[in-house]
């Protein structure tokens, strides 16, 4: 019968990926840091399994929108990258199975980004990007029902392991491609799934637009 390969073992592979990323990109000349917001289209997060036989699951696609932190090492034409985002599903909520309202998520990324998704060239072009990490999400976040709090029903935090690839458009610090990321944990089976437009913001390149001793 096929196990599931034990977190340990999937945190260690991540770290090993990570620093073995970070080291390939160093000999690169270009950093960048700014900020990346994002806007699902959709998302769906999924409980582990609880006691209560309810749904466990939840999703949204109204005004769902999220800001963090990114930082990007490499070239004009690849370039690897870190970045974590808050994000809020203002009206996620699981319609078989009303329990409340509001999704949250945290994804933390490594990514690499190719052609226009670098962030660091000055030229317009298309590119690609391809990336894994790890997210935490919540559902149910207020206006709880009642019957729900009856059973002692509750909703934490949790954890899935995920991977992203996005296709877009950029040009001199920014960009703006749609993705779609879908996380997974073995050790209890939590889901979660997010498509959406994701825009990414270098700003010392940005800044070169205006810089009059720019080449840009």
């Amino acid at each position: 019968m096929h196990q599931a390969l034990p977190t340990s073992k999937i945190m260690k592979s991540i770290f090993t990926a990570f620093i073995f990323c970070i080291t390939f990109s160093i000999g690169y000349s270009q950093f960048g840091i700014g900020l990346t917001a994002s806007h699902d289209v959709y998302h769906y997060y999924q409980n582990q399994d609880d006691a209560l036989e309810e749904s466990t699951s939840a999703g949204s696609a109204i005004l769902n929108i999220g800001i963090g932190p990114k930082i990007w090492m490499g070239g004009n034409d690849f370039s690897f990258s870190l970045e974590a985002q808050a994000s809020i599903g203002f009206f996620g909520l699981s319609v078989k199975d009303y329990k409340g309202l509001g999704t949250a998520s945290f994804p933390i990324l490594a990514k690499f980004n190719f052609g226009g998704l670098s962030a660091l060239d000055k030229e317009g072009k298309f590119g690609w990007s391809i990336g894994a990490g790890i997210q935490y999400s919540k559902t149910e976040l207020y206006y709880l029902a009642d019957s729900f709090e009856e059973k002692g029903g509750t909703r934490d935090l949790f954890r899935t392991y995920v991977g992203q690839v996005g296709y877009g458009f950029g040009m001199s610090g920014f960009s703006a491609h749609g993705f779609v990321r879908y996380g997974y944990d073995p050790d209890n089976g939590a889901r979660s799934f997010n498509i959406g437009i994701q825009y990414d913001f270098n700003i010392p390149k940005l800044k070169e637009i205006s810089d009059p001793e720019s080449e840009l």
